[in-house]
Parts: C-alpha cells; structure tokens; sequence
C-alpha cells in the first residue's frame, strides 16, 4: 500500500511499488486527464506535478510518491486561469498534450510568475505539440502573466488554492474572489 496527497487528499493505492504514477492514476483512481503518449517520459504528455516540480508519471515508480503531493490535471477544477487562456487563444487542436503543456506552465508559474519568452520556452522544451501550436501557448501563458500583473493575483495556496503553491488564478473582475 502507498499513501499519498492526490489533488489535495490523502489516498491510499494497492498496487506495485514499482507501477508508474500514470497507470495508477489512469487505472486505480479514474483520473484520466493525464495522458499516455510515449511510454519514456519524453513527450511530456502525462505530466503531473510531484511536490510542486513537474514529472513524467509514465516512469515515475508508485513507491516514489509515498507520503508527496501530486497534483494532476483535474486539481485545476476547468477554471483556471491557465485553462482560460488555452481556450481564449485556441490552443488545442486534438488536444492530446494539453494536460501535460498546462501543468508544466503551472510548475513554471508557480516558481516563476513574471517569466519571458525564453524561460517559457525553456519550461514547456520537454513537452511535444504533434499539432505544432507553441506559438498559441506561448501566448496562452504570456495572457496569464499579463493579467495577473494587471489584476489582484491569490498567493493562498495549491495549484487548486488549497495548499503551499502560487495560485495563477487571477482575481476575474466582477467575481467574488
């Protein structure tokens, strides 16, 4: 058995220490946001944020995240700035690497909320568009920068708001938060 925090609660899996984050994720707790791409950890597609840091889950060992916080794709509940963003600049085409392109630029915001062009490329390097739109996403994220340097931005907690990370959520004008 292995414990850790998945998405800001604490979860408890049986299977084999040795079982890559993303089976488990994907088989034994239904999060099917994280994607399979190539197996190796080299497109980026199933990235996930361990501790804050962002992960390939399809070589990353189940006992490795005994007792971390892991974070996927759905810890941003489909509001987040950064997801906003995506969909304002028309991001996606088949959508398949969006997962891991959004958590890598959350882990680079969270340690970097005023980076330039290259150090957002430099973050995003490892994860592999088949649909070519680095350019979109590049100005997905310069969007989010921009507005949070010109809103209020939360500094409360996770990448959901709940814990110990910058959240990218900029306060939207007119809402409550």
């Amino acid at each position: 058995m292995t414990s850790f925090i998945l998405n800001g609660k604490t979860t408890t899996v049986d299977a084999e220490p040795d079982t890559p984050v993303l089976w488990v994720l994907r088989d034994h707790l239904n999060k099917t946001g994280t994607k399979f791409g190539c197996g190796a950890g080299l497109c980026g597609a199933c990235t996930v944020l361990i501790d804050g840091q962002p992960m390939r889950s399809c070589v990353y060992p189940l006992a490795a995240v005994e007792g971390k916080q892991v974070d996927t794709i759905e810890s941003l509940g489909g509001n987040h700035a950064l997801q906003r963003a995506w969909v304002e600049n028309n991001v996606p085409q088949c959508g398949y690497c969006q997962s891991g392109q959004i958590m890598s630029s959350v882990a680079l915001l969270n340690s970097n909320p005023n980076p330039t062009d290259e150090e957002i490329q430099t973050a995003l390097a490892g994860n592999i568009c088949r649909c070519g739109t680095y350019h979109r996403i590049l100005k997905a994220v310069k969007q989010v920068v921009a507005e949070s340097s010109n809103a209020n931005v939360k500094a409360s907690g996770r990448v959901n708001g709940n814990g110990n990370y910058y959240d990218a959520t900029a306060v939207v004008p007119g809402s409550n938060s």
